[in-house]
């Protein structure tokens, strides 16, 4: 399988949108599951966002809710991630995720969870 290529971080003002891709060639992310984690200085590494292999489970960490959107592209190998009204605390290195093992139908929220990484792609939200 090929890696993961996160792109679309940036540094932006409180209530800009940033819109996060996440390339994984060779068809890997077709009927598997994704996530995106953040780590922000100072925390461990936390998830933002994950979708079930089908796409029919989606979670949201609490404090994205309604800001952000976890989707995927088949047909380009992708997977994104749509921040909007963006606040300070959003900042920090955000990293794609994919879990191999197609177990279960459910949005996985552990870190564990998940095989394969990116390298990350930093958001920056300035007040």
């Amino acid at each position: 399988q090929g890696q993961l290529v996160e792109s679309g971080g940036g540094s932006v003002q409180t209530g800009d949108s940033l819109t996060l891709s996440c390339v994984a060639p060779g068809r890997i992310v077709n009927l598997r599951a994704m996530a995106w984690f953040r780590h922000s200085p100072g925390e461990e590494r936390e998830i933002v966002a994950s979708i079930s292999p089908s796409g029919g489970d989606v979670y949201y960490t609490d404090s994205v809710k309604g800001r952000f959107t976890i989707s995927r592209d088949t047909s380009k190998d992708a997977v994104y991630l749509e921040m909007s009204e963006l606040k300070p605390e959003d900042t920090g290195m955000y990293y794609c995720a994919i879990r191999l093992v197609s177990d279960y139908d459910v949005a996985p929220r552990r870190r564990y969870e998940f095989e394969v990484w990116g390298q990350g792609t930093q958001v920056t939200v300035s007040s």
